[in-house]
């Protein structure tokens, strides 16, 4: 049986990320993932990898796209405002379809605001964030496991359709402590050949220069058609989410990251005062598990989506429902992290003035 280790989730996800077989790391410090930065600073030189502080989140996000095209597994990290920066040259990977992996450990906003852990960035990964009709796949840890395990996984989902893989972890996900068993070490030979990578031509064949400024109109609709039947295929293949405690679920809590944790906690508590209350947790943030919510809301028509945030995540539950159950919200923006006993008396008040239990 696998050995289990005590890690720090910024720590688990760098460390997954050499053994999927990243070898190129760019990035520049920002609280509260510098122990990503940290970590792979040594551990790169152990592997014979490449460790770079950029002097910028820009500088760093290009030298990125560079990696990419010439083959190489390659991840970047930042919080929030650095992700911000980063964004011009995350649309420039979707233009050019190249793969790689990006961590935003997200921290309070708008602005700098602070660096407790929260959940704010969802809009801004899930609709791409930068200019033009682009998508990533987004995936969201619930626990310092999955920071390992869905790193791993990112490589593999952005090498697989071109893309760009987003962990959307939080402050305190990053900084939490606990066992953690580590997937095994990927061969370098065993990785994917890439037949579009910039690697000199040789004289043996046509240059593969990778190109997204594309002036002819009608060539740039080709484009983005065909980057769209891509992400067609990820939305079908690619949706994780996992249910709690939904059998005889008459209400559905809809929480994903650290609010889900929180929010299994509170579901505890409101199951021990007789409440039929469960969880679907999204695992990928994009694509949404939108056809397992309106599924759901065949037999149950009360949902609250928690989140960490002033409310977000919210308009996708409410597109995949499209009227057919009652949504409420409740969140915390700015860093604050509720109880799962502040989260239960939420529920308990919401489920009692529903089901007329009071």
């Amino acid at each position: 049986m696998a050995e289990k280790v005590l890690m720090r989730g910024n720590n688990a996800m760098a460390e997954a990320a050499v053994r999927a077989g990243c070898r190129y790391y760019f990035g520049y410090p920002i609280t509260p993932q510098n122990d990503v930065p940290e970590y792979l600073s040594g551990r790169m030189v152990e592997v014979g990898g490449t460790f770079i502080q950029a002097e910028s989140e820009i500088a760093s996000i290009y030298m990125v796209l560079g990696a990419s095209a010439a083959g190489g597994r390659v991840m970047t990290s930042s919080s929030s405002p650095g992700i911000s920066l980063k964004q011009e040259g995350m649309s420039f990977l979707a233009g050019h379809e190249l793969p790689a992996v990006i961590a935003n450990v997200v921290r309070g906003g708008p602005g700098l605001g602070n660096i407790a852990g929260s959940q704010s960035d969802y809009f801004q990964m899930t609709r791409g964030g930068g200019h033009g009709d682009y998508r990533m796949i987004v995936l969201a840890p619930g626990n310092v496991q999955e920071m390992a395990d869905l790193t791993y996984l990112a490589f593999d989902l952005a090498d697989k359709y071109r893309t760009q893989s987003i962990i959307l972890a939080d402050g305190m996900m990053g900084n939490t402590m606990e066992p953690v068993i580590l997937p095994e070490m990927r061969a370098l030979d065993s990785l994917p050949d890439k037949d579009y990578v910039v690697d000199g031509m040789r004289g043996k064949r046509k240059s593969r220069a990778r190109l997204s400024l594309i002036l002819e109109p009608k060539e740039l609709e080709d484009h983005n058609w065909k980057l769209q039947r891509k992400y067609k295929q990820i939305q079908e293949n690619e949706v994780r989410y996992e249910e709690y405690e939904l059998d005889d679920a008459e209400m559905v809590i809809v929480a994903f990251g650290t609010a889900a944790r929180v929010a299994k906690g509170a579901i505890r508590r409101a199951r021990a005062e007789g409440l039929k209350v469960g969880m679907l947790r999204p695992i990928t943030l994009w694509p949404f598990p939108s056809d397992v919510v309106r599924q759901l809301a065949d037999r149950v028509k009360e949902f609250l989506v928690f989140e960490l945030n002033a409310g977000q995540m919210i308009e996708d539950v409410k597109l995949s429902l499209e009227g057919s159950a009652n949504v409420n919200f409740y969140g915390r923006p700015g860093g604050s992290i509720p109880t799962p006993r502040d989260l239960a008396k939420v529920i308990i008040n919401r489920y009692s003035q529903k089901f007329r239990l009071i």
